[in-house]
């Protein structure tokens, strides 16, 4: 039986809407998915639904000033807000969940788990570890920086794209872009984003984010695994071996034919890697085997 999925807003720290989907039975284990910079929630269409037929209840969140998430003042963006952003959903939630966090997701979930032993059940980082590449990371921001008056139609958005990831199929529609663009009164398509964040105004400087996510490697010792795609251009394999000095416990997984957007270029890879570390480390609670059931009656 198909899940309903429906859409909530959660008080986000700063009085600002977070926009999540949330679908599953509430008594079951609970797993809250953090997307990376210039993604949605929706970048995790797959993996939700993957997750919640595997007996989870799965919130997956617009991080601020992404998606449908409230845009905040230009100072209001530091990772320090994204972390109080995590635990004020969490809280929200009323219990322990494991976190599957994307490069900028995988970032703000790490250091909330080290500021917080109790935050959450289990870990998992997507392609992301406290040693990031430089390049990777500027071609990331470059991409985002880009294009800020917007496109004419949704296939100049789609070369944008197919020139950022040029290894990744390029669809025959583009109408799927929707779901990461807003049509303005002018009649053009913009980024989904709030072109503030890059405002020159104080931010975390990459060298103290990285500092930040090394000290909390340390302190973690719930279930952790790192997912990284092969070709990778943010996460280089010593960043892999450098975490793994920090965190004894940690479980690896490397995605052949994925680079940084691992969910968007070997979901089914993806995908069974993650259900079976959290098959090992959580109780689902509610099996799919179970959704037919006239007995059950709690979906969110």
């Amino acid at each position: 039986m198909k899940q309903r999925i429906r859409k909530h807003f959660f008080a986000g720290a700063s009085g600002n809407r977070i926009a999540a989907d949330i679908g599953g039975y509430e008594d079951a284990s609970a797993i809250v998915l953090l997307h990376g910079g210039g993604q949605t929630r929706h970048s995790w269409g797959q993996a939700q639904l993957d997750l919640i037929e595997a007996g989870y209840h799965v919130t997956s969140m617009d991080a601020r000033g992404h998606g449908e998430s409230d845009w905040v003042n230009a100072d209001e963006y530091s990772l320090q807000h994204q972390v109080d952003d995590l635990r004020t959903v969490v809280a929200a939630l009323g219990k322990r969940p494991a976190l599957v966090g994307a490069s900028m997701g995988g970032v703000v979930s790490l250091v909330a788990c080290g500021d917080d032993a109790d935050l959450a059940s289990a870990l998992v980082l997507v392609d992301v570890a406290p040693r990031l590449e430089l390049d990777g990371v500027a071609k990331i921001r470059n991409f985002m920086q880009a294009n800020l008056d917007g496109f004419a139609t949704l296939d100049e958005a789609s070369e944008a794209v197919a020139a950022y990831n040029p290894s990744r199929p390029r669809p025959r529609d583009p109408g799927g872009l929707r779901k990461n663009l807003r049509q303005r009164s002018d009649g053009r398509w913009y980024w989904h984003w709030d072109p503030k964040m890059f405002a020159d105004k104080p931010h975390t400087p990459l060298s103290h984010m990285q500092d930040r996510m090394l000290h909390a490697a340390g302190q973690i010792q719930i279930p952790t695994m790192l997912v990284r795609g092969k070709q990778s251009d943010v996460v280089s394999p010593a960043a892999v071996e450098e975490l793994r000095e920090r965190m004894s416990h940690l479980e690896y997984a490397d995605i052949e034919g994925a680079g940084h957007m691992i969910a968007g270029d070997r979901n089914d890879a993806f995908n069974s890697a993650i259900l079976s570390f959290l098959s090992r480390h959580l109780s689902a609670g509610v099996r799919a085997a179970d959704i037919d059931s006239p007995r059950s009656s709690s979906q969110a």
